[in-house]
């Protein structure tokens, strides 16, 4: 355990080696559905935009699996090699890797059974469903790969491999990038051209992720490792429940934003389709954002979670102080774009007539616009998964996508019409950061108190 650098490293040398190459792996990740998006707006139209947008769910719903899991597996799997015991620690790795591969195939036939009832409950228009089937039904194909890379990057992180782990991600990218002009435009492929770029960088990020199996540094795995063990399994899904229901409430979310947005669209001047493609670009763009946030969460948990298993509570609140130093300064930095550059931003996406990108600006500057702080709840409730507390994790998931944005989306327009759908934004993640502020100063005293017996 004392060889471990986690352990004993400098906090900022290990988060600078642990969250740059896991920033960078979210970072592209989150880039998949970007590229597309820019392409499609210019290749395609608004109307491809908006159908991106009612697709979008479904890559979120597989990121939740995803995250249930390998989230789950790399918190016990830091905790266990934190203790010293590797051999459970590949026990939880194996079996982590046969959930993700069952999950995956029933996510991909469940998806393609009722495709075209979920598009319209996320919100497709008679107008957008067409494009949204042609690009979702090809999508579903490569969420299995999608589960399998997302799910073991985080046993890599955890492994202590961050940069192998960004490397997957970077080169699935790479390859979607170049594809996606050459189908769209050269191709003339459309919506399909850019969802068959996308699977094709994923089939080659789950290659690279897959080859690592046999090249973990601090365990090693044996066939036994992959057996299911149901018992088991549960206590994994029980360490990611957390990070997973977060990303099943921003799915719950995108769905209650896209109906309503269509539904108080068509009472105002923009119509229904206007404001589900600003919605679109609106909420990718800020997923750019909490990608480089999720980055620097991923990046961290390994080491709060050794070190909490080590007992080493000092290095536990470092970890996490100066984790959310870096999780402002990126926030100030997206809060400056999104409120001086909006048109710039939305033009990347495409063309369309004024009064979409009026909508879309004033979409932009009202939601996002306490971005500064809406990190601080990801990275506690990440914080609270390291240590072993999924119940407050979980708490802290729920707090401003379930308890607070989705009533507000539901209650202002009530009085305010299409803007009170805007202003949900900024006031669930005042409230979410607060509370995740009164937790967090709580649980310090609690390892304060854990410190001090030890000492």
């Amino acid at each position: 355990m004392n060889e471990n650098p986690l352990g004993y490293e400098k906090i900022s040398k290990l988060l600078r080696s642990f969250a740059v190459p896991s920033i960078t792996a979210t970072l592209v990740s989150s880039l998949y559905n970007i590229v597309d998006q820019v392409f499609i707006g210019q290749g395609v139209g608004y109307l491809g935009n908006a159908a991106t947008n009612v697709s979008y769910p479904l890559s979120t719903i597989c990121l939740a699996i995803s995250l249930l899991i390998g989230i789950g597996s790399a918190s016990r799997f830091s905790i266990c090699l934190g203790r010293g015991d590797t051999d459970q620690a590949a026990k939880i790795a194996g079996n982590g890797v046969t959930l993700m591969v069952l999950a995956g195939i029933l996510y991909l036939v469940l998806g393609e059974l009722i495709l075209t009832p979920m598009l319209r409950i996320f919100g497709a228009t008679t107008e957008v469903l067409p494009y949204a089937q042609s690009y979702a039904s090809i999508i579903l194909i490569g969420m299995p790969f999608l589960i399998l890379t997302n799910g073991i990057s985080n046993l890599i992180r955890a492994d202590g491999s961050p940069k192998y782990s960004m490397i997957c991600m970077v080169a699935g990218a790479v390859v979607n990038t170049i594809l996606d002009p050459i189908f769209i435009f050269v191709f003339q492929w459309g919506m399909f051209g850019a969802a068959l770029a996308t699977i094709l960088g994923q089939i080659l990020s789950f290659l690279l992720a897959i080859r690592y199996l046999w090249a973990f540094r601090t365990i090693t795995l044996e066939k036994e490792c992959f057996r299911p063990d149901w018992r088991d399994g549960l206590h994994t899904l029980s360490m990611g429940i957390s990070s997973s229901v977060n990303q099943i409430a921003i799915t719950i979310v995108q769905v209650v934003l896209n109906n309503s947005l269509t539904y108080y669209g068509a009472m105002s001047v923009y119509g229904e389709d206007i404001p589900l493609a600003a919605c679109g670009i609106v909420m990718k763009t800020n997923a750019i954002l909490l990608s480089i946030i999720v980055g620097i969460s991923q990046g961290v948990q390994p080491i709060i979670g050794f070190n909490y298993g080590a007992r080493k509570y000092d290095r536990v609140k470092q970890a996490y102080l100066l984790a959310i130093r870096w999780n402002f300064v990126i926030s100030a930095v997206g809060f400056l774009l999104f409120q001086l550059f909006p048109r710039p931003i939305i033009s990347i996406f495409g063309s369309g007539e004024e009064l979409y990108f009026d909508f879309a600006v004033l979409f932009m500057r009202t939601f996002l616009f306490m971005v500064i702080v809406n990190g601080v709840q990801v990275l506690s409730s990440s914080f609270f998964t390291a240590i072993g507390k999924a119940l407050k994790g979980l708490l802290l998931s729920l707090t401003r996508q379930v308890f607070f944005l989705i009533p507000l989306i539901l209650i202002l327009p009530l009085w305010l019409g299409i803007f009170g759908v805007l202003l949900a934004g900024p006031i669930a993640d005042f409230i979410a950061f607060v509370v995740s502020v009164l937790l967090v100063k709580k649980e310090f005293s609690i390892l304060k108190e854990q410190a001090d017996v030890i000492s």
